[in-house]
């Protein structure tokens, strides 16, 4: 038996609407579960939330942490914490509600008490691919699923669940969560729930539509703690070589460890490269740049030879595969082969590619969707089809091809290309588009 929920789109979300009776062809109102109680409070995203019962400074560990400094707190999973300050954002003062000890904390081993993030199966900054690659990996199984903050939608959610499919293999559904404007969260409009939390119990117990019971939380790896805010000057004591990465005219970069447990890369200066002075002042610099997505400096070595401690990227440099463009357009090099009928005419014409030339290209792919992999421009050759562009020529909507479809498909085919719509735009549209044609929910025998 397939999944209750599913749909055939190429952007493989799975979306569900009102299920309608048979008889009188009137949407069936909305069945609210109340199997279970929970501490969460929902409400939809446009409202404020009501002002917390508790303290906002209450947080409870989602991982254990080891102690490793004089002035930091170790804690076990599950333990509650008050946060005394937060001054340093890496590093929270806090005290143990167990053992009354004071003392620092990463602020990533922690939630807010009472919140989504304390739960094992959510997941709050998570792209929809990386969720993928979570689920795939090892130590999840079928049923392995996570609930993750929507990446098109503020305040929206996704479920996404790892299933066996014998044709395939192991793949990932994803499920979109949908907000009540009175509070509460559905998927199928046929039953409701009052909070993500009772969504994930009722699921857990059954599939109800689902592809799949969900089982268990996906697995993850414990986060990295953060560098401690006192170690910038080290010992090189402190650091083991482990593979050489590379070197150029200033020195040489390492893969290494530091204190035999943290993976850093080490780049080392050649003796005389630049004064101390000089080296220091950079590095100063260095160190309060600061950004999720730049290399971080984490310390340095200051006697020579000099080692910069940098975060280690563990999928290499972009250097090798990035390309040189002089612009927003790429030209086919000469003789080279491409399909006429998916091809833009300024393509065809004078060689040159783009983004809007793209888009063109996906005005095409369309019409293969709805007419289910019929070629393009059926019964004409590839010159007539370069004649009838140059007229003013697009093909026809087909007889199972939606009106609104069609449209789409015309300002993709727009002459100029500037005029065509982004691709940020049409995914947008034609999530809206789906959502509003997606035929009647259908539940299957038992």
């Amino acid at each position: 038996m397939g999944c209750n929920y599913s749909s055939d789109y190429d952007d493989d979300w799975i979306e569900n609407l009102d299920e309608v009776c048979d008889h009188c062809n009137c949407p069936i109102p909305l069945k609210s579960a109340k199997l279970y109680t929970d501490q969460l409070i929902p409400y939809p995203s446009h409202f404020t939330p009501p002002s917390s019962p508790l303290p906002d400074n209450l947080v409870v560990a989602i991982y254990s942490y080891e102690p490793n400094h004089s002035d930091d707190l170790g804690f076990e999973k599950g333990d509650k914490l008050k946060i005394l300050n937060k001054d340093d954002p890496e590093w929270f003062m806090a005290e143990s509600l167990i053992t009354g000890q004071k003392g620092f904390i990463p602020y990533n081993f922690v939630a807010p008490l009472n919140s989504m993030e304390m739960e094992t199966w959510f997941f709050k900054n998570l792209s929809r691919n990386d969720a993928m690659r979570l689920l795939l990996a090892p130590g999840n199984t079928q049923g392995s699923f996570m609930v993750r903050e929507s990446e098109t939608t503020k305040g929206s959610f996704s479920l996404s669940v790892r299933e066996f499919d014998p044709n395939t293999g192991d793949t990932v559904k994803h499920y979109r969560i949908r907000n009540l404007d009175t509070g509460g969260f559905y998927i199928t409009a046929k039953i409701s729930f009052n909070s993500l939390k009772e969504l994930v119990q009722h699921h857990s117990r059954e599939a109800d539509g689902l592809c799949t019971r969900l089982m268990k939380p996906c697995q993850s790896r414990v986060p990295q703690k953060p560098w401690w805010q006192d170690e910038w000057e080290i010992p090189r004591e402190s650091l083991k070589m482990e593979r050489r990465l590379g070197a150029g005219q200033f020195g040489e970069v390492w893969m290494g460890l530091y204190n035999n447990h943290r993976q850093v890369a080490i780049k080392n200066l050649k003796v005389g490269t630049m004064s101390m002075a000089a080296f220091l002042a950079e590095a100063n610099l260095m160190k309060e740049l600061q950004h999720p997505r730049l290399v971080r400096l984490f310390a340095v070595v200051t006697q020579e030879p000099i080692y910069i401690i940098t975060e280690f990227m563990e999928n290499g440099g972009l250097r090798g595969k990035l390309r040189l463009i002089e612009d927003n357009e790429y030209t086919a090099r000469e003789g080279a082969k491409f399909p006429i009928k998916w091809t833009a005419p300024e393509a065809i014409n004078y060689g040159t590619f783009s983004i809007k030339s793209d888009v063109w290209s996906f005005g095409i792919l369309l019409t293969e969707i709805v007419t289910y992999g019929r070629i393009p421009y059926p019964g004409m050759s590839n010159p007539e089809v370069i004649q009838n562009l140059e007229r003013g020529y697009r093909m026809p909507r087909s007889e199972d091809c939606p009106e609104g479809l069609y449209n789409i498909m015309n300002l993709c085919w727009n002459e100029s290309p500037e005029n065509r719509p982004t691709f940020e735009y049409l995914r947008s549209v034609l999530e809206d588009f789906f959502t509003a044609t997606e035929g009647q929910y259908q539940e299957q025998p038992c």
